[in-house]
């Protein structure tokens, strides 16, 4: 008993001295939702929620994370992304562990969660969100199926040049996969995909879903304006949507609600569909 004893205050006190740097706004968001936010001593530029993260040290922003700045914090360990990989062997060099983060999938997102629950002991929070992420992903099911759905990023007021869509190699093809429709997009290259007018017509999608943060309420409407022209599905059924949220493009437990906000749009699109076909 008292061997148990000892080796839970000893757990308990190795965690009250962990000092952690979160190298991602998503990481970072992660650390505070399982509740040991007070375990940050530092993150990035980027990494504004909660309104906590603003006033932590900052070390760099995505790709210009400063080594020295890190040292300075005498973390114990730090927590990033595959674009920070060139930083991790020197890390490591000096002592300092790491711990590598994807959020490519949903089933990354959920795991990283995971990993950071495990080494900071907050696995009851984490098993909380994950079952809201499923929970999310259970309710998006069944409302349609079979649509091309196009995930756009950006605010193009105009479609004279390309735009930025959502390929097979991020989470936002797990989440309509999920949810019985399929990417109006089918190339399986890990690179960002574009897409030109002629290339947007080609594939010819039921919903496009435009995720732009932070627009302003007013401008939502011009920004779908130039789609409702095009010759496709989308534009005859009015099946055209914005997203303003930030956390629409945050691959951290957040995630739950862009699933919950994509389920809204699925239920409108099924509403305006079965008006279509009845006209």
């Amino acid at each position: 008993m008292k061997k148990i004893v000892l080796l839970l205050l000893l757990a308990v006190n190795i965690s009250a001295q962990m000092r952690i740097i979160a190298l991602s706004p998503s990481i970072n968001e992660n650390i505070y939702a399982l509740g040991v936010g007070d375990k940050l001593v530092a993150n990035t530029t980027y990494a504004t929620y909660p309104k906590e993260s603003i006033k932590l040290p900052k070390v760099g922003g995505y790709f210009s994370i400063s080594l020295e700045k890190i040292l300075m914090l005498k973390p114990t360990i730090v927590f990033m992304q595959k674009n920070n990989l060139d930083i991790k062997p020197k890390l490591e060099f000096l002592g300092i562990k790491t711990n590598l983060i994807a959020s490519s999938s949903i089933q990354d997102i959920k795991n990283g969660i995971l990993k950071i629950a495990k080494l900071t002991h907050a696995d009851k929070k984490a098993k909380k969100l994950i079952e809201d992420i499923d929970k999310a992903t259970i309710e998006s099911k069944g409302i349609l199926k079979d649509k091309k759905i196009l995930i756009v990023f950006g605010r193009q007021f105009d479609l004279k040049s390309e735009v930025f869509i959502s390929g097979n190699s991020v989470y936002f093809a797990d989440i309509i996969k999920s949810s019985g429709n399929q990417n109006a997009y089918k190339e399986l290259s890990s690179k960002q995909p574009l897409l030109s007018y002629e290339g947007i017509v080609k594939l010819n999608p039921d919903i496009i879903y435009i995720l732009a943060h932070d627009l302003e309420i007013d401008d939502k409407q011009r920004l779908i304006n130039p789609w409702l022209k095009l010759p496709i599905t989308a534009s005859k059924a009015k099946t055209i949507y914005v997203n303003t949220h930030k956390y629409a493009s945050m691959p951290s437990y957040r995630v739950v609600k862009y699933i919950r906000d994509f389920t809204e749009v699925l239920k409108d699109a099924k509403s305006k569909f079965t008006t279509l076909q009845n006209q």
